[in-house]
């Protein structure tokens, strides 16, 4: 198989601990009108960190794999590691960022954290609704949080660590009045098992059985429990996931069809043109014009409907 990229196609912006606070895993940031992401505009980039942007008031759009947001105020906004997101264009923001990695998750005393909702978003999503007594919650919380933050002392992490869990244990409660789904039966975490599977081997692993072994059991079990619970063959799953990946290269990046068939693991870039086709409809070359174009005159029609609203 012809060597993988050495560099990742969209580029990973890495956590930067601010050096004042004294934390090496946690910021907070307040915003009262400032531009807050000049250097990100138009963009496309990953983060390397989970991130959470609670905006009091603020326009403008984003996009999160390919899907637009237009910011509204009185919404919680947030993003998980590996997600391909891009700023359209700097406005005034009033609210607050706060971003933690992975590490600060894994600490012993946080183990329940990975579990709440909002940190493992089952359902995919990016945006929570804040009504006038969510919206007061959370800015208490934050302004306590960013308290603490500015206080460094022997107590400082236990007491960011408490207010962070309240804050993640809110948020995750609206996430499921928002996004509500049924208690999860041992089929329906078997169904999660796999899916967490194929983000972490889809690159390497194209063969359904290859994941049956991962979990020790059968291809044709496999198959039957996931198709139960999801309505869609197994290896549909793993399919939508490299077409996922597929379209993210295309859009946001200038790597060659060739080159993306190798970063996805395709022997060849025959046959890879030829999956995508399959899936999708339109071939590679076909998708990426497209999409191009579709942004493109999604911006123009955008920016000449309201010239004078930013």
């Amino acid at each position: 198989m012809p060597t993988l990229l050495r560099q990742p196609p969209v580029p990973t912006h890495p956590f930067e601990p601010d050096a004042a606070a004294g934390l090496g895993a946690f910021t907070l940031a307040r915003y009262e009108g400032s531009l807050s992401y000049e250097a990100d505009v138009l963009l496309p980039h990953r983060k390397a960190y989970y991130m959470l942007i609670f905006v009091r008031h603020s326009q403008g759009r984003h996009w999160v794999d390919g899907r637009p947001y237009d910011r509204q105020d009185n919404h919680l906004y947030f993003s998980t590691p590996g997600q391909v997101l891009v700023k359209e264009e700097p406005t005034p923001f009033w609210g607050t960022r706060l971003t933690f990695t992975s590490e600060l998750l894994a600490l012993e005393q946080h183990a329940a954290l990975r579990q709440l909702p909002l940190i493992a978003n089952p359902q995919n999503e990016h945006a929570l609704r804040l009504d006038a007594a969510d919206t007061a919650l959370v800015d208490e919380q934050l302004a306590r949080l960013a308290a603490e933050y500015h206080r460094p002392g022997p107590w400082q992490l236990p007491l960011l660590s408490a207010h962070l869990t309240v804050l993640l244990t809110y948020l995750s409660r609206l996430y499921t009045e928002q996004f509500p789904a049924a208690v999860p039966s041992a089929d329906k975490l078997l169904l999660r098992a796999y899916q967490a599977r194929i983000e972490a081997c889809f690159r390497e692993q194209h063969e359904l059985g290859a994941y049956a072994a991962q979990l020790h059991l059968s291809a044709g079990h496999l198959s039957e429990v996931v198709k139960a619970q999801s309505g869609k063959p197994a290896i549909k799953h793993l399919h939508e996931r490299l077409v996922l990946e597929a379209r993210r290269l295309l859009v946001y990046t200038p790597l060659s069809h060739k080159e993306i068939a190798f970063d996805l693991g395709f022997a060849e870039p025959s046959y890879f043109s030829r999956f995508f086709k399959r899936e999708t409809g339109l071939s590679p070359a076909q998708y990426r014009r497209r999409s191009r174009e579709m942004y493109q005159t999604d911006r123009e029609m955008d920016t000449s409907s309201a010239p004078y609203a930013r």
